[in-house]
């Protein structure tokens, strides 16, 4: 594809020859001739001005390379989408394989393709163009919109809900039963039903073995445009606002609400019963015990104010001088004192 096309489609400034013709789309450090790639970070300039590919996606005040360029607003984003113009998603007959079990009483929309030994449970409604790859299990009573893609082992249990364009990686699991268990006078454990479903909004992604619990009672409620990585857990009765994304092995006690646009990273642990902020941002294995309010930044365990953390660490890394420096001091001080008693 020439680079003149690349740069229409994509909206972006081209500086170069647009006849370049453009194989491929590579990392900054590996691209080789012929490949496109981008620079987001700052960090990666030295790499830009070495590197051996053929035109990078740059932002519009970045200072001009030894390659063409192609100026845009968010360069992430844009190679994000050249990345689809040489790796368009695969396409799916519509078909039912004959391995798949369809109960007779559930509706699929047209368009749909359901893989090998799939099953749909009865009164199950699915949406237009669905992909259910393999070994994917739909239980009874759920209800899932247009577009939906599950990958195998993927499992939608009863009387979800699913918003339009949802996708399950691998192994996820929407609606699992919730941890709920009662103490009996005996000591045991007496389960509690999880009568509550688990409902995910349009445009959610759930992905590899990753699970979102069920409710007691209520729902458990992802919202728009939210994004769940490999391993998460989503207690039962929580919520997660729009457009939040949750990194690999977080993990949400039961009734922890999250906002719309937060930023959980990899290993934060929330306690249950609390509320974190629109916006707000905890960076990677921050234990969450209490409320975090709005377009904030936490960091550590118990987690603090993210530069109050940051002066903490300092101090900690200092801890063997400061301790040789308190015990100077204290032999100096028992001198004093021994001085003072001679007097």
């Amino acid at each position: 594809m020439r680079l003149g096309e690349i740069a229409r489609q994509l909206d972006c400034e081209l500086e170069g020859n647009p006849e370049i013709e453009i194989t491929g789309v590579a990392g900054i450090e590996e691209a080789g001739p012929g490949e496109l790639t981008f620079l987001a970070n700052p960090r990666y300039r030295p790499a830009a001005r070495r590197t051996r590919a053929a035109a990078v996606i740059v932002s519009r005040e970045e200072s001009p390379l030894h390659t063409a360029l192609l100026r845009a607003a968010d360069p992430y984003l844009a190679f994000a989408r050249a990345i689809e113009l040489f790796h368009p998603p695969d396409r799916y007959v519509p078909g039912v394989h004959p391995t798949a079990i369809i109960a007779p009483s559930a509706r699929i929309g047209p368009g749909a393709h359901i893989g090998p030994y799939c099953f749909v449970d009865e009164d199950v409604v699915i949406g237009r163009n669905a992909v259910l790859h393999s070994f994917v299990v739909i239980y009874r009573g759920a209800r899932i919109g247009d577009d939906f893609f599950a990958h195998s082992h993927a499992v939608v249990r009863e009387r979800c809900r699913l918003g339009d364009r949802v996708v399950l990686q691998n192994g996820a699991i929407v609606g699992s039963d919730g941890f709920g268990f009662a103490r009996q006078p005996d000591g045991t454990w007496y389960k509690m039903r999880q009568a509550g479903p688990a409902v995910l909004e349009d445009d959610v992604e759930v992905q590899a073995n990753a699970c979102v619990d069920r409710a007691t009672v209520g729902e458990t409620r992802i919202c728009r445009g939210t994004k769940i990585d490999n391993l998460v857990q989503v207690g039962h009765a929580s919520e997660v606002g729009a457009n939040t994304l949750l990194c690999a092995q977080v993990g949400l006690a039961g009734s922890t609400v999250v906002g719309a646009n937060c930023i959980l990273a990899g290993q934060v642990g929330a306690a249950g019963h609390l509320e974190i902020g629109d916006g707000a941002i905890l960076t990677a294995q921050s234990g969450i015990h209490s409320d975090v309010p709005a377009r904030t930044t936490y960091s550590g365990y118990p987690a603090i104010e993210n530069a109050r953390w940051l002066r903490s660490v300092a101090i900690f890394n200092r801890l063997p001088e400061l301790h040789k420096t308190v015990r100077a001091l204290q032999q100096e001080l028992v001198q004093l004192r021994q001085k003072l008693a001679e007097r």
